[in-house]
């Protein structure tokens, strides 16, 4: 696919080019109208500004982008220390990028491209609901990893990477843990319900282990994530966990789709004077080394972390050596049974 240029942008508009620019460095001499018809068409468009490119030596920078989206999950900080370190045995440069909850991370991609010269990047966290004419626009190798294993239909597998568990058969086998012990009112605490992201597919699983199980569904325990605050992080768990309680919803388990949601949520339960797993038992998923030493310490299904973050790098340079062509790997995750989880007692719905 041919790059889009600040000519096509302003040929579109039926503007001229010097309107564009005025457009995207926000310029006051526009009129408000023309300016928001421009960022609108560049939006759908996929354009990209090439702000500093202008800047850069006209030689190969050797630079591998890795985004990261829910930088405050731990879980992302141990693979990121792999990738790292298997960037710098090629003689490579990681440029880590910080991409807000709020972003859309292929755009963040595509800047990148532009500016550092990148000859790949990798996708840590975030969703799986990029139009196929968008990442049609990134021109270098990309893998999405930990960002569920299941992706639209109308994007070409031969154009991309995946590494991922199978987030919705996992929630499934974390929830049919939970009716195990006789838990019948299990919330669950979510984040984003985008299409194909991992929140949707986690909610999925949860669903079906219920309906199979012959479980109805309660809509007012299953929890989204707070908007504006970072999504899997443990502020939301703590804060969904409180409106939860203060509801009155009666509940005698809580699944969280991640360690980081889970901790915040003992917090929580711990506040309101209840124990943990006497009167609610507390389950998350990743599996982070916090939740090992947390007290209690948590439930999980334990992604294999080590081995997702050396196959992605691995994969990436063996595509863009030519040694490979791109693949999809499901990887199996770890149900880890702590101290948090526990047989229901009689009586203790909360």
């Amino acid at each position: 696919m041919p790059e889009i240029t600040i000519k096509d942008i302003a040929r579109q508009c039926g503007v001229g080019v010097s309107t564009v620019s005025r457009a995207i460095n926000n310029h006051p001499d526009i009129n408000p109208e023309t300016k928001t018809m421009i960022m609108q068409v560049i939006n759908e468009s996929g354009f990209v500004p090439n702000n500093s490119a202008r800047n850069l030596k006209r030689t190969d920078a050797k630079c591998i982008a890795v985004l990261v989206k829910g930088i405050t999950n731990p879980f992302f900080s141990n693979m990121i220390k792999i990738i790292e370190e298997e960037i710098r045995k090629k003689k490579y440069t990681m440029v880590l990028q910080h991409v807000e909850y709020y972003e859309d991370e292929v755009n963040v991609a595509l800047q990148l491209e532009k500016e550092k010269r990148l000859r790949g990047v990798i996708f840590l966290g975030g969703i799986f609901a990029h139009s196929k004419e968008k990442l049609g626009n990134l021109h270098i190798p990309y893998i999405f990893t930990t960002i569920g294993s299941a992706a639209p239909k109308s994007i070409s597998k031969t154009s991309y990477s995946n590494i991922a568990v199978d987030d919705r058969k996992e929630s499934y086998r974390m929830t049919e843990y939970l009716i195990g012990l006789g838990h019948r009112d299990i919330a669950i605490l979510t984040a984003e319900s985008e299409f194909r992201s991992i929140g949707q597919l986690r909610l999925e699983g949860y669903r079906e282990a219920l309906k199979d199980k012959k479980i109805p569904v309660k809509e007012n325990l299953i929890r989204s994530a707070i908007e504006d605050i970072e999504h899997y992080s443990m502020e939301n768990g703590y804060l969904t966990t409180k409106r939860l309680l203060e509801e009155k919803i009666p509940f005698t388990a809580i699944y969280a789709t991640s360690d980081s949601l889970a901790v915040g949520a003992c917090r929580a339960l711990k506040e309101a004077g209840l124990k943990i797993p006497e009167d609610v038992s507390v389950a998350g998923f990743d599996g982070i080394d916090l939740g090992k030493y947390y007290n209690p310490s948590i439930t999980t299904m334990k992604q294999p972390m080590e081995d997702m973050a050396y196959t992605t790098i691995r994969l990436l340079f063996d595509i863009i050596s030519g040694k490979k062509a791109h693949e999809h790997i499901v990887f199996e995750a770890e149900l880890i049974e702590r101290e948090s989880t526990a047989y229901i007692a009689k009586g203790t719905a909360h």
